[in-house]
């Protein structure tokens, strides 16, 4: 093997695995490491749980944590999984045992055995596979791209092996052709959809390790609040009425725009709901208000809120380059009868408070600035964010609507379907300051879907 060429000198026989050699706790922490010399002797390779303590490990997968067990560990100067390098922490080891994560590498030259190396360059090798899962796709840069345009699948351990290719099957079972597959990383592939991907649904990912469906849909049409072109019918209702626009910029028809370019933001992210604000407060002008059909029904009576715990909130976004964001925070705010609805009249069935139109939870007024909002803001990591001219899909989970109106955690979240009724998206404040900007945001396909 080229490898033990290259970095081995010597090779010690495996020793036998065996069960009789008594259990070592992995719990021994020496006051100071201090390496022997010789050469280590493997027992066998078990969990770190002290519950599993009494089963034997043959295998594990990538980045699994195991404990070694045997005789002299303090020897071993290195550790090779395969031909990848592990980690080793000597705070983690002793004469008798070690702890260690099998690396997160994929093999290039699989062996099946554990390399041991001294500080001499002495290796005594012990049998052991490395499982490597198959592909894992967590998120997809378009969700709304169309055939012809280049996308790319975020995820793990996207393997092109030269005798066993990966292949992507978009819904309708349209296989990707092999030249529309313009790069392959452990963590994210990207091609060009084809001509004939015009079904939604999950794209399938298959490599020699296995393969998987995303938990994302390709021109997902699940849960859709507001997609601006008359499928839900819904747009926004509120104090201010957003302009629709349907241009060279669009994706897939209408969408709505925050910002017109000449609006400023300062660098607190100042008071703008003229130009940054888009809300939709269910309800109506009548007595008792309509939350159950058409413009003005409850959001939760479009979209089942059930599961609300792991759902997220997705939308398309293009903020352009020549107007980008870098100030600010894009709070978004679900919220219930108690929060906010159109008139504030009664509603059949529900008997708890119902408020009027207000912005008492951006305002802050009447403890209502601590409600839980997610703060969406790109920029802060780089100091200016745009989109390159392109549309993106955004994810935010429902787990992250767990802040103020200043950024910080709170405690007064979203705990029942019913405080999904109405929803506002209005970039301001946020607690982190940015610089002066003129940006456009442009937004589509506003859902809520389970992750």
């Amino acid at each position: 093997m080229k490898f033990l060429t290259k970095y081995f000198k010597w090779t010690a026989a495996a020793v036998a695995m065996t069960v009789a050699v008594s259990m070592t706790s992995c719990d021994d922490q020496p006051d100071e490491f201090k390496p022997t010399g010789g050469v280590p002797t493997i027992s066998y390779i078990r969990p770190t749980l002290p519950e599993q303590a009494d089963s034997l490990l043959t295998s594990a997968t990538l980045e699994s944590l195991i404990c070694i067990v045997g005789d002299n560990l303090k020897s071993v100067h290195e550790i090779w999984f395969n031909d990848q390098k592990a980690t080793l922490n000597t705070s983690y080891m002793t004469d008798h045992t070690i702890i260690v994560n099998v690396p997160s590498g994929i093999p290039g030259e699989v062996s099946n055995k554990i390399f041991f190396k001294t500080a001499s360059d002495q290796v005594v090798e012990f049998p052991f596979n490395v499982v490597v899962p198959g592909p894992r796709l967590d998120e997809m840069s378009l969700e709304w791209s169309n055939p012809g345009e280049e996308v790319t699948i975020y995820g793990d351990f996207f393997v092109d092996d030269p005798n066993v290719p990966l292949t992507i099957i978009m819904p309708g079972d349209i296989a990707v052709p092999a030249e529309n597959i313009k790069s392959i990383e452990k963590n994210n592939v990207t091609f060009v959809i084809p001509d004939a991907a015009t079904e939604a649904g999950p794209i399938e990912v298959t490599t020699i390790y296995g393969d998987a469906k995303s938990g994302f849909h390709y021109r997902d049409s699940r849960g859709l609040l507001f997609e601006f072109d008359g499928v839900t019918g819904l747009i926004d209702q509120g104090w201010h009425a957003r302009e629709i626009k349907e241009d060279e910029w669009s994706l897939s028809g209408k969408y709505v725009q925050l910002g017109n370019g000449t609006a400023i933001m300062s660098e607190d992210g100042g008071w703008d709901d003229s130009n940054f604000a888009f809300e939709y407060w269910c309800g109506s002008w009548d007595t008792p208000q309509n939350v159950t059909s058409g413009q003005g029904m409850a959001l939760h009576n479009l979209v089942n809120f059930k599961d609300f715990a792991n759902m997220s909130l997705k939308f398309e976004m293009c903020i352009p380059s020549s107007n980008p964001w870098s100030a600010g925070a894009m709070q978004i705010c679900f919220e219930g009868y108690d929060k906010v609805t159109l008139s504030g009249n009664p509603i059949d069935g529900y008997d708890g408070t119902v408020m009027g139109a207000n912005a008492k939870v951006f305002n802050g007024e009447d403890g209502m600035g601590t409600w839980g909002r997610a703060l969406y803001r790109p920029w802060a990591k780089t100091g200016s964010f745009h989109t390159d001219d392109k549309w993106i899909t955004v994810t935010i989970p429902v787990s992250s609507f767990m802040y103020d109106r200043e950024g910080n955690a709170t405690n007064t979240v979203p705990s029942k379907p019913g405080d999904f009724a109405s929803l506002t998206m209005f970039v301001v404040g946020g607690g982190i300051n940015g610089t002066e900007c003129q940006p456009i945001i442009k937004i589509d396909n506003i859902r809520a879907v389970l992750n």
